[in-house]
């Protein structure tokens, strides 16, 4: 089967299921576009390195990454090779020593490690055929590699001011600061609300 290679064009609140966020990959010559519904967790991480921003303590993609580092193991891609009842079906494609392995994994934590691999993304024709939009617009052009960053880095900053809420949240909460950590859980559901 062809693969068909796939980047990430955005990240954003889903209207439709409170607590998840809408993961858009397109493809890399085309007008289709593949909507993948994640939780908030895998969003924030995918958001941070495409954010190039460090956290104090590692998440578990990091730990992931720096443990493969470690071990000389790389994940050369991912393929997003199937859908079922809604749901869609990644594997990493790893190497270590020359040796090529294929992992099982949940489409959001394969694309949270393939931002921190650079690592390309896959899916097959049947599955963007399947699951796929076309953009419909008029006014539509070829992307060229500076307005992919741009629509990266707008569609990503609404999820990063969550994240960055989310994380002010976790550190009033530790504080035991609970008047600054109701405020920001307020702004939190006011902005998801939207």
């Amino acid at each position: 089967m062809e693969k068909v290679k796939l980047r990430i064009v955005g990240l954003s609140y889903s209207q439709t299921q409170s607590g998840a966020y809408a993961l858009v990959l397109g493809e890399e010559k085309g007008k289709r576009r593949l909507p993948i519904i994640i939780g908030g967790f895998e969003a924030q991480a995918i958001a941070i390195e495409l954010e190039k921003m460090s956290p104090s303590r590692p998440l578990t993609h990091d730990l992931f990454k720096n443990f493969a580092d470690l071990y000389e193991i790389n994940i050369n891609e991912i393929i997003i090779y199937d859908l079922v009842e809604g749901i869609f079906f990644a594997k990493l494609i790893c190497e270590q020593n020359g040796k090529e392995v294929e992992l099982d994994s949940r489409t959001s934590d394969a694309i949270a490690l393939a931002v921190r691999f650079n690592s390309p993304i896959y899916t097959y024709e049947f599955v963007l055929k399947t699951a796929g939009i076309v953009l419909e617009d008029d006014n539509y052009e070829e992307e060229t590699e500076d307005s992919e960053e741009i629509v990266i880095e707008e569609e990503a900053e609404e999820v990063l001011t969550i994240a960055e809420l989310t994380t002010q949240l976790n550190e009033a909460l530790e504080l035991e600061d609970y008047e600054t950590a109701s405020k920001i859980r307020d702004e939190i559901k006011k902005r998801e609300a939207q």
